[in-house]
């Protein structure tokens, strides 16, 4: 992987979890330390850096795969990104809505719950 790569990756990751400290991602000789350097390299460096969508749809989309996967933990920290990508509260309700018809009433329903706790949480952002 190139620091190139990386160094993008990690700009990109911190804009959208301004939280997140670069050495929180970096490989620390624990077990499954590198999961994160891997996404941090190939989703934030690789994808979400990508020209031909922008952030804010980028949002939409993701949140919709993590909906139709039950990712509930990475839709959580989406549906704060998304905020922080410019999507208004109603446009993150209705990916959640059109997600129903898709990916099941279930999957939607969780989404809605964590997207919930999220938008009326003191920490949304």
């Amino acid at each position: 992987m190139t620091d190139d790569v990386r160094e993008q990756g990690l700009r990109v990751l911190q804009e959208m979890v301004p939280r997140l400290s670069a050495k929180n991602v970096e490989p620390d000789g624990s077990f499954g330390d590198e999961l994160l350097a891997i996404g941090v390299d190939n989703v934030f460096g690789r994808l979400w850096s990508r020209e031909g969508l922008s952030r804010r749809d980028r949002s939409l989309v993701t949140m919709g795969i993590l909906i139709a996967l039950r990712a509930t933990d990475e839709f959580e920290s989406h549906v704060r990104i998304g905020l922080r990508n410019g999507l208004a509260e109603d446009e993150i309700a209705e990916v959640i809505y059109h997600s129903s018809g898709y990916a099941g009433f279930p999957n939607a329903n969780t989404a809605m719950k964590v997207a919930k706790q999220v938008i009326e949480g003191p920490d949304s952002l």
